[in-house]
């Protein structure tokens, strides 16, 4: 009786492992070569921690023209807690490979890594960064949206129609980190609370002093500073994958 058991766990353990080695993803084998990796989209979009990026990354692989190459082999990767799907694809028909990014649990500066291989065999490597945002940050966010995007973006949506074109004087888009990384956090505070002539700014900018709490308006600084491109010093850190 225990041979006979002993039998059926042995061969009920192989009869497991041919299955999970049957149903196994096919090897990645690359049949063309570039000689650059770009972006197509998907760089430097804003999600809360954890969560999904809106829309995929797309990158693309081209020759030494430029001109796009099908099935050259694209890897991604990234710091812990990120999640890439696919982490590997041959670029199709256009040259390009599509991936969905959850970003990590922490707030900050995700890297992403997209590499191939030239015909050398020598990796050619593209990074990205996607902005993670914690709970402030997406509580400025959500103000953002209902109270300044409306003005401080230029492009119109079917949800919101900008009214940057109708202004005289243009509001800085909370993306200018040129401009707005040079104003402290005080004087921030202070243009949005007391509109700006409050620092001698256009009279276009109200006062939200009113409207908003302390705590909304710390919030909405917050965010300004997550999404500054170049970034400012309190964009929060930037995760990048440990080297091996």
């Amino acid at each position: 009786m225990r041979l006979y058991l002993a039998f059926l766990l042995t061969f009920g353990l192989l009869g497991i492992s041919c299955s999970r080695k049957s149903n196994s993803a096919p090897a990645l084998n690359a049949t063309a070569f570039g000689a650059a990796i770009v972006e197509s989209s998907g760089g430097k979009q804003v999600a809360q921690t954890g969560t999904l990026l809106p829309l995929s990354v797309v990158v693309q692989v081209n020759d030494e023209q430029g001109a796009a190459v099908p099935g050259a082999l694209v890897e991604f990767s990234a710091p812990v807690g990120v999640s890439l799907d696919p982490a590997r694809s041959l670029t199709d028909s256009s040259g390009q490979v599509s991936i969905n990014v959850s970003l990590g649990g922490m707030a900050g500066r995700y890297q992403i890594i997209a590499s191939t291989f030239d015909k050398s065999h020598k990796k050619v490597e593209l990074k990205l960064e996607e902005i993670a945002l914690g709970y402030q940050q997406s509580l400025g966010r959500r103000l953002n949206d209902q109270y300044c995007d409306r003005c401080h973006n230029s492009e119109s949506t079917p949800e919101r129609v900008s009214n940057y074109d109708n202004l005289d004087v243009k509001p800085h888009p909370f993306t200018e980190g040129d401009t707005l990384n040079k104003i402290t956090d005080a004087d921030l505070t202070a243009i949005i609370a007391n509109g700006g002539p409050a620092l001698q700014k256009s009279a276009l900018m109200p006062a939200w002093g009113n409207t908003l709490s302390k705590s909304d308006i710390q919030a909405l600084v917050a965010y300004i500073r997550a999404v500054s491109d170049p970034p400012s010093r309190n964009s929060g850190p930037l995760y990048v994958r440990a080297s091996h």
